[in-house]
C-alpha cells in the first residue's frame, strides 16, 4: 500500500437513511484511518436534489456515532479543506469543469431532454448500445456563444478519447482495462449547476488529499471515467479498493428491502447492539489472520488490513447477526444492559419517562433473571412485562391446570400456596423455595405440580426465569393478588 499519509473519506448521499452496505464501507474506511494513524473524513454528497431526503444527513451522522465511528473532519468537526457538503462547493465544480472546456477536454452540450429521449429510443430499436451520440462534441465557438445568447440550457460533457483504452488499478483485483469505445461522453456539470458524481468525487478527493478510496464494487464500471478525469487534470489518482456486494440470504441476488431491514436505523430499532452489528459487518468481506469471531472496535483496529478484504460476494445471514447480538447482550453488565433496554420499556409504557432511580434500580435487579433469554433489546418487553405491570392479563383456565390434575385439585393447590405465602414475612428466594417445597411434600404433590400453576398464575407465562427469584422480584402484594385472580378463574 501507498506509504504517504492516509486520508480517507466516507461520502454518503443523503437520498435515504444509512444503508447497511454503506455502514460496512464506513467501518472499513474508519478502520483503515485508525489503523494507520490517518484521517477519517465525512463528506456529504448531496448533489442529487431530486432524491434528497431532508432528515437523512442527521440519520447518517447519528448512525455512525451509534456504531462508534467518529470523524476527524466533516460536518460539525470542521477542517481545513471544507466545506464538506458538496452543495456548498458548486463554484469549485464550475471552475474545474470550465477549465476542462477551455483546454478542449470537455464541451458544452445543448441537447434537449426530448432529443435525448428520441436518441435513446432509436438506439433501442436498432439494438445499438445506449449512450450519448456526441451530437454537440464538435460545436464551434460561435455556435456555443449563439446558443448561450439564446438562453438555451446546457450541460458540460467530458470528451472521452474515441480510440484506445484506459487501464485502472484496484488494490484487491489488480489491473483492469476498459476500451474507450465502451464509454460515452459523460456529463460533468448538469444544467442546474450541480455536478455529477464523477466530477464532484474526483475534484473533492484531489482537493481533500484523499489517499485511498474505499467504495462498493458497483462503482468499478465508473472507475475508468474517474481515471480519465485524473489524467485530464494532471492529478495522481488515489488507491482504489472496491468492496464485494451483499447477496440475499439465499445467495441468489443482491440484498434488497424485500429481504428485510437494510438500514442501520432499522437494526437499531429492532434491538441490535452496535457492538454486534459492527462485529457482524467487519467479517462480511474481511477475514482475520487468526481464527477469531469476536472483535471489539479496538481489536478490529489492530487486526484490520486492506489486503485481507475479500472480492467475492457474500450472503447476508441474519442468523449470524442474531448470534452476535445474543453474545454481546450476555457480555454486558446488568446496569449497562438496563440502560440499553430502558428506551424500549419506556416506549411500551412499562416504565415512565423520566425513570426514577428506584425504578431503574428495580430494572437492574430484574435484568440478570432474563439476560440469558433475550436475543435483542426488543425482547425485553415480553421478558419483563409481568415484573412491571401491577396487574397481568388473566391466564386462560386450561393453562393453569397441570397434566393429570383436575381444575378442582389445581384450585386446592393454589389455595394452599396462597395461605402459605400470606404467612411468609421474609419474601426472599431462599425462604420461598423452602416454603413451597415443604408445602408440596405436606400435601402429597410432586413439586412440579405445585410450581407450574403458581408460575402461570403469577406471570401469565409458562417459560420464565427461576420461579423463586421471580416471585421474590415481583413482591408479596402482587404475588398474592395474582394467585387470588387465578383461583377465581378456576372457580
Amino acid at each position: 500500500m501507498n506509504k504517504k499519509e492516509v486520508r480517507v473519506r466516507f461520502a454518503p448521499s443523503p437520498t435515504g437513511y444509512l444503508h447497511i452496505g454503506g455502514a460496512r464501507t464506513a467501518l472499513y474506511v474508519w478502520l483503515l484511518a485508525r489503523k494507520t494513524g490517518g484521517t477519517f473524513i465525512l463528506r456529504i454528497e448531496d448533489t442529487d436534489r431530486n432524491r434528497f431526503v431532508p432528515d437523512a444527513v442527521e440519520d447518517i451522522k447519528n448512525s455512525l456515532r451509534w456504531m462508534g465511528l467518529d470523524w476527524d473532519e466533516g460536518p460539525e468537526a470542521g477542517g481545513e479543506v471544507g466545506p464538506y457538503f458538496q452543495s456548498e462547493r458548486l463554484e469549485i465544480y464550475k471552475e474545474y469543469s470550465e477549465k476542462l472546456v477551455s483546454e478542449g477536454k470537455a464541451y458544452y452540450c445543448f441537447c434537449t431532454p426530448e432529443r435525448l429521449e428520441e436518441m435513446r429510443q432509436n438506439q433501442e430499436r436498432s439494438n445499438q448500445p445506449s449512450g450519448y451520440d456526441r451530437h454537440c462534441r464538435d460545436l464551434t465557438q460561435e455556435q456555443v456563444q449563439e446558443y448561450k445568447a439564446q438562453g438555451l440550457n446546457y450541460v458540460i460533457r467530458f470528451k472521452v478519447p474515441l480510440q484506445g483504452k484506459t487501464e485502472v488499478k484496484d488494490e484487491l483485483r489488480g489491473k483492469m482495462v476498459f476500451a474507450h469505445e465502451t464509454l460515452d461522453d459523460f456529463i460533468l456539470l448538469k444544467s442546474d449547476g450541480y455536478p455529477t458524481y464523477h466530477l464532484a468525487s474526483v475534484v473533492d478527493d484531489h482537493l481533500m488529499g484523499i489517499s485511498h478510496v474505499i467504495r462498493g464494487e458497483e462503482w468499478i464500471v465508473s472507475t475508468p471515467r474517474h481515471f480519465l478525469l485524473y489524467e485530464a487534470f494532471g492529478w495522481e489518482p488515489p488507491a482504489f479498493i472496491h468492496l464485494p456486494i451483499f447477496l440475499s440470504p439465499d445467495g441468489k441476488g443482491k440484498l434488497s428491502k424485500r429481504h428485510g431491514a437494510t438500514g442501520v436505523r432499522e437494526y437499531r430499532e429492532k434491538g441490535y447492539l452496535p457492538e454486534a452489528l459492527t462485529n457482524f459487518l467487519l467479517l462480511l468481506g474481511w477475514h482475520p489472520a487468526e481464527d477469531q469471531e469476536l472483535f471489539t472496535l479496538e481489536e478490529a483496529k489492530e487486526a484490520f488490513s486492506v489486503e485481507r478484504i475479500s472480492t467475492s460476494p457474500l450472503s447476508f445471514s441474519l442468523d449470524k447477526l442474531d448470534w452476535y447480538n445474543g453474545v454481546y447482550i450476555r457480555k454486558l453488565s446488568a446496569e449497562e444492559l438496563a440502560k440499553r433496554c430502558l428506551p424500549f420499556l419506556q416506549k411500551e409504557g412499562l416504565i415512565p419517562e423520566p425513570c426514577s432511580s428506584q425504578q431503574f434500580d428495580y430494572l437492574v435487579r430484574i435484568i440478570p433473571l432474563v439476560q440469558e433469554r433475550i436475543k435483542s433489546l426488543t425482547d425485553i418487553t415480553k421478558a419483563v412485562s409481568y415484573f412491571f405491570k401491577e396487574e397481568i392479563d388473566p391466564p386462560a383456565k386450561e393453562m393453569l391446570i397441570p397434566k393429570k390434575v383436575t381444575p378442582e385439585e389445581t384450585a386446592v393447590i393454589l389455595k394452599e400456596v396462597l395461605a402459605a405465602l400470606k404467612e411468609v414475612t421474609d419474601f426472599s428466594e431462599a425462604t420461598l423455595e423452602k416454603t413451597l417445597r415443604e408445602l408440596a411434600a405436606s400435601i402429597g404433590q410432586k413439586p412440579g405440580r405445585v410450581f407450574m400453576p403458581v408460575r402461570i398464575a403469577v406471570t401469565g407465562e409458562s417459560a420464565t426465569p427461576g420461579l423463586f427469584e421471580t416471585l421474590a422480584a415481583i413482591g408479596k402484594p402482587r404475588v398474592i393478588q395474582r394467585l387470588e385472580q387465578a383461583i377465581s378463574i378456576l372457580g
